[in-house]
């Protein structure tokens, strides 16, 4: 048998055309933390006839969850509907106790800004203004608390890889939602210029490789305006294989990614 037929690194492969069913070399990590919010949480939404839509985290259909289970690995869900990063840092970390050192992780796949940008109007911000090398004097734009979240889990964890999602490309393209499209592209950019700014930070980026969700996309994977299961399984899916196709086409950067948090490494 020879390597190339268990293993590519083929240059010319975008990172979505291998979906594993395995968790691939996700199953690297031991600890994986998922910060975010609805999306990040399984939230499913229910509505009788006549009443209103009432919405719900369950944590075992999130896409965290669906990872953890691909991979064989342990996946916290460090968050909740309607969660922003200006909330995860100034309260909401701290009460859940996920600064804590028990909750430390190997990994740390971050899916914020919806919340942020469309529902608080938060100015995005950028990294030359915005991010300090002390994070307690970021300024408080999304992107200095996108920062300080990466910034204090460096802290704590200091050999932990990052991988920062950006939001996918939805249809119809009209009048309404040019605006919405928009500010993706900015939020798009701005996770890039992050893991430009940061070590062992990687970006999975959903708005260039995801399908679109379009009508079909949405009857198929959604229910309301949040996903059903079928469709955090399958960001589960895509999830595993953008980080599986991160560590294959940059080997030498995950070579220890055992040692993370053991306080050990290879020095050669």
């Amino acid at each position: 048998m020879e390597l190339k037929s268990i293993f590519s690194c083929d240059p010319a492969e975008k990172p979505l055309d291998n979906i594993v069913t395995d968790g691939g070399f996700v199953g690297i990590f031991r600890t994986i933390a998922c910060v975010g919010d609805s999306l990040s949480s399984g939230e499913l939404e229910a509505r009788d006839v006549g009443s209103p839509t009432t919405y719900h985290d369950y944590f075992d259909y999130s896409w965290g969850q669906y990872l953890a289970r691909l991979a064989g690995t342990t996946v916290y869900n460090f968050s909740r509907g309607g969660m922003t990063a200006s909330e995860y840092c100034n309260s909401y970390a701290d009460a859940m106790g996920w600064w804590k050192t028990d909750k430390l992780a190997q990994a740390y796949v971050i899916a914020m800004g919806c919340n942020d940008i469309f529902g608080l109007n938060q100015e995005i911000g950028s990294v030359e203004n915005d991010v300090k090398e002390d994070w307690h004097y970021n300024n408080p734009t999304f992107c200095g608390y996108y920062a300080r979240m990466i910034q204090h889990y460096k802290e704590l964890q200091p050999e932990a890889k990052f991988f920062l999602i950006t939001m996918p490309r939805e249809e119809p393209f009209n009048e309404e939602t040019q605006g919405f499209e928009a500010k993706k592209l900015e939020h798009k950019k701005l996770l890039h210029d992050l893991a430009a700014h940061f070590s062992n930070t990687y970006v999975i980026d959903l708005n260039e490789y995801a399908p679109v969700y379009d009508a079909e996309f949405h009857r198929l994977f959604f229910t309301g305006g949040h996903m059903n299961a079928a469709g955090y399984l399958l960001t589960g899916k895509m999830v595993a294989s953008y980080i599986d196709y991160i560590i294959r086409h940059n080997m030498d950067d995950f070579n220890q990614a055992g040692f993370i948090g053991t306080g050990f490494k290879f020095c050669g």
